[in-house]
């Protein structure tokens, strides 16, 4: 083997060991969340501190893949309409993954648009796929991430929420409202 080709394999192994290295350690439950910082569509900045002692509802979605998790987010939103999730205890909100789709800007915020009236909420825009890589949530699909009042994750699905853990998810909410 020449002297060239170990030097370049040799580098392309520091570069893949260092790229692993500072790799973020994917999201699980029981871990706490690392913060963020995204606007609105109208310029508005939000952060998990803009909903302090509140159990926060994270719907991170591709919008490709808006309606993906819609079962999981009417019965979130049944419950709270029920009283089960009060507004001064629970927060859901959606962040928009804008990398993961060939979709332009306006017809995201459109989308975003509708979607926050249905669900009375805030809805946010990552463009760069920030929390994405920072928590290892899955591209192209739908995460749902349950942070508790101190931002500990009590609930993280990538992909579609399976219809039989939906009650659970909705209770667990429900229940550590009194935490």
């Amino acid at each position: 083997m020449s002297r060239k080709l170990m030097v370049v394999l040799s580098l392309m192994a520091v570069v893949l060991c260092w790229s692993s290295m500072v790799q973020a350690e994917s999201l699980m439950a029981g871990m706490k969340a690392s913060d963020w910082s995204f606007k609105d569509a109208d310029g508005n900045a939000f952060s998990m501190e803009s909903w302090a002692g509140k159990i926060l509802l994270i719907n991170y979605v591709d919008p490709d893949e808006s309606d993906l998790n819609e079962h999981f987010t009417d019965a979130m939103k049944k419950a709270k309409d029920q009283g089960l999730l009060k507004e001064e205890t629970y927060k859901g909100i959606g962040i928009v993954d804008c990398k993961a789709t060939w979709k332009p800007d306006a017809l995201i915020r459109t989308m975003a648009g509708k979607k926050a009236k249905k669900y009375n909420t805030t809805i946010l825009f990552d463009y760069e796929a920030i929390l994405r890589n920072a928590w290892g949530l899955e591209a192209d699909t739908a995460n749902a991430v349950l942070l508790d009042k101190n931002r500990v994750v009590r609930v993280i699905v990538r992909g579609k929420v399976p219809q039989s853990e939906v009650d659970s998810i909705v209770g667990m909410a429900i229940k550590i409202q009194d935490e």
